[in-house]
Formats: structure tokens, sequence, C-alpha cells
């Protein structure tokens, strides 16, 4: 299997590599490759949502810097479904992803659906650069300037900007659930006290803080030695891992009976117990999406250094022209709100959000309410089983729906 990962890694630098050098500027594999085969130009509502029998609505939201979110609103289940006082709960997927996380499994085991069928006014959002965020006010998706931003941005931004946007709509404070890369802006953003007036809880699944201990091949390797940065030397400042070419590729590998495909999912986020393989072809109909080379050098930088520090410029001078400092202010994470509740839950076979990191966090969350924080950990669980894992009704949204009854 490492011998297929490194063939597979190889084959795909080998492709990027006289692409990127061809376009200093940007690059994508195909930008009119169809993530859906029948509906590419339309929302997700109409395509992932609407079909399954639930009402769902399309809403748009400019961030302070200018990129234009798209969101979807689910705000009542199925006829049957529970009805409930409709509390908002907002959904912030991870990195590479989009807001078609929370739908990928049948719609009684996805977390948006679930919870919408539950009593709950359902809210997602997809980060800026993803298929259906790359509207912007004055930058065009192909210019190396819309590409300038890290998952700071997507904290300062992005966060407060749908947190205000969901308040506004509804006159209510809202439950926030953040996978992966989600969980991070979120614990930035509550660090700094913001959005903590409009928030009633916060659920973490499988959080990322401090990275410093992973132990995904993949992930460590390419920080270790410095990709992104070379990838961004190149000219890639739009990183796009999708495209007719690759796609074509992997479902020709995925439906080999001999060779099953959640391998490769696990290779990089550690052996994900639950997930069936037809979930990796559904995965692959719509994810992965894009981000911004800048915004993997930043978390290559956080892995090789463990801690959670704002962009390092690698300059003093530009350091210290955008922060005042030589060196990036670090995000303090021991500041979130005491009585802020928190769910946190994370598997033991989790390789990016390692069990030695996340003990650390919580060892930094050691003065949290106790009556606030709610630990979940499930020994079999890796990255991907909280969002597509076939028992993650059972294990962790029954669980979670039930902590946010207690914090309403």
């Amino acid at each position: 299997m490492a011998n297929s990962l490194v063939f597979i890694i190889t084959c795909f630098f080998i492709l990027l590599y006289p692409s990127a050098l061809a376009n200093r500027t940007h690059f994508s594999w195909n930008e009119t490759s169809a993530v859906f085969s029948a509906s590419n130009a339309d929302g997700i509502c109409q395509s992932m949502v609407q079909p399954r029998g639930y009402t769902c609505e399309e809403h748009k939201v400019t961030t302070k810097d200018g990129y234009i979110l798209s969101l979807q609103r689910i705000p009542l289940g199925r006829v049957g479904g529970k009805k409930g006082n409709m509390i908002p709960v907002l959904l912030q997927h991870g990195l590479l992803m989009d807001a078609i996380t929370w739908l990928l499994s049948p719609p009684d085991q996805s977390l948006a659906l679930v919870l919408a069928d539950n009593g709950f006014d359902v809210w997602l959002v997809s980060s800026r650069g993803t298929k259906y965020s790359r509207g912007h006010v004055s930058l065009n998706p192909d210019s190396e300037a819309y590409w300038d931003w890290t998952w700071d941005e997507l904290a300062a931004y992005d966060l407060p900007a749908t947190f205000q946007y969901v308040h506004r709509q509804t006159g209510q404070k809202l439950h926030y659930v953040g996978h992966s890369l989600g969980t991070l802006m979120g614990m930035a953003a509550f660090s700094k006290g913001e959005l903590v007036s409009m928030t009633r809880s916060a659920a973490l699944l499988s959080p990322i803080a401090y990275v410093g201990r992973i132990t995904s091949p993949l992930g460590r390797t390419a920080a270790e030695n410095f990709l992104a940065e070379t990838l961004r030397w190149l000219g890639l400042h739009e990183f796009n891992p999708k495209g007719d070419a690759v796609t074509k590729l992997l479902k020709k590998i995925c439906v080999n009976p001999l060779i099953d495909c959640t391998n490769l999912l696990n290779s990089f986020t550690g052996k994900n117990c639950c997930l069936k393989p037809s979930i990796v072809d559904v995965f692959l109909d719509h994810e992965p999406q894009s981000s911004s080379t800048k915004n993997l050098i930043h978390i290559a930088q956080m892995i090789r250094e463990g801690t959670i520090s704002m962009y390092d410029y690698k300059d003093g001078g530009q350091n210290r022209r955008r922060y005042g400092k030589s060196t990036p202010p670090v995000y303090n994470i021991a500041n979130i709100p005491k009585n802020l509740p928190l769910f946190l839950g994370h598997g033991g076979a989790d390789s990016l959000s390692d069990v030695e990191d996340v003990k650390h966090l919580l060892k930094i969350l050691k003065d949290h309410d106790k009556n606030k924080i709610v630990v979940q950990f499930r020994k079999d669980y890796a990255h991907a089983d909280p969002v597509m894992g076939t028992n993650a009704r059972q294990v962790v949204y029954e669980p979670l729906m039930a902590f946010f009854k207690v914090h309403i």
C-alpha cells in the first residue's frame, strides 16, 4: 500500500509541475470539470437537499474582505420529522472540503439532515475558494491576489460574516459544529472573544489545534519537505486537487474489486473504522475542493513548529508590517471563555487529530468549567468517521443533539 501511495503522489506532482511552470499565477487541473454530472450550475440545495425531500434555501454573504460565500438553510425536516423550537445550528467543514461534507451519507446518516429531522434550523457554509464560494466583489479567482489568505482569514472574516448573517436571519444564538479545520477556525475566533455572544455551544469534531504530533505520513512528509512552499514558489496559488484526469484515474482504480479505496483515504486520515467503500465513490463525485497554497503552508508551519500562530512570512520586516512585531502572534486557546459549552469528539485512530495533540489541547483547556465541556473518545474512529461513518449517528450525532438540548 505504501508503494501505491508513493506512486500516486509522485504522479500527482509530475502532472502538477509543468502546468505550474506554464502559469505562475494560477493553476487548476480543469476549471470546467463537473462536480455533479448533470447539475454543475445548480446550487447545493437543488443538487443535494431538495431531491431528498427537504426544504432548502440558498443564501449569500459577503465578508469584510470581499469574498462572497454560499450558505444553505434547511429550516425543516421531512414530513414526519420532529418539530422543535428551531434553534439554528451552523456546520463548518474542514480543509479541501465544502458544505457537501454534511450531506455525503444517506439522509438518516448525514448530520445536516439528521439535525433538520430533529427540529433544528440547519445552516451550511462553504469557505472561500470552494466551488460554490468563488465569488469576490473585485478579485477574479484566476488572480494571485484572490488566493492570498490562510485560515487566519477564515477565522477573522468568513466565520464572523457567517455567524452575523445567521444571527440576523434567525434572531437567535446558534450552535456551532466544526470538523477538522473548522474546529481550528472556531477556536481561533473564540480565543479572541469573538462570536461568543452569538454562540450557544460549540462542537469540535476531529479537532485540529496543536498538530505537532500528527502521524499522517502524507501530512508530515509534505510539511517536513516544504512541499507547499515549493508549489507556491512554482506559481501555484490555488491548490485544486480535483480535475477530470485525477478523478477518472481514481474512479478506475476504485471500481476494481481487488482494491479497497478506503485505504487511499486512510493513508491520509488514519484507518477509518466505519466507512463503506461506496462512500469513497460518493466522496469523489463531490470532493475534494480548492484551498489556497498559502493556507497549506500555514498548516505545515504548525506541524513543524507545534504551535498555533498566525501565518509566518519568514521575514521580520514583513511580519512587522503585518503584525507590528517580527514574529507572528500566537493564538491563546486558553482564552476561550470558560463558560462556553464545548463538545469535543476525537478518535484513537486519527492520524491528523492525533491523540497526543488532543491531550495537549485538553491540557490547555484544563480550567474550562467542568459542567461546560464534554469529551467523547472513540478508540476505533479516525478523521473521517465523524462525518462519513456508517454508525456516526449513534456514536456522535445522538450524543451531540443531547448536548445541544442541555445548552439551549
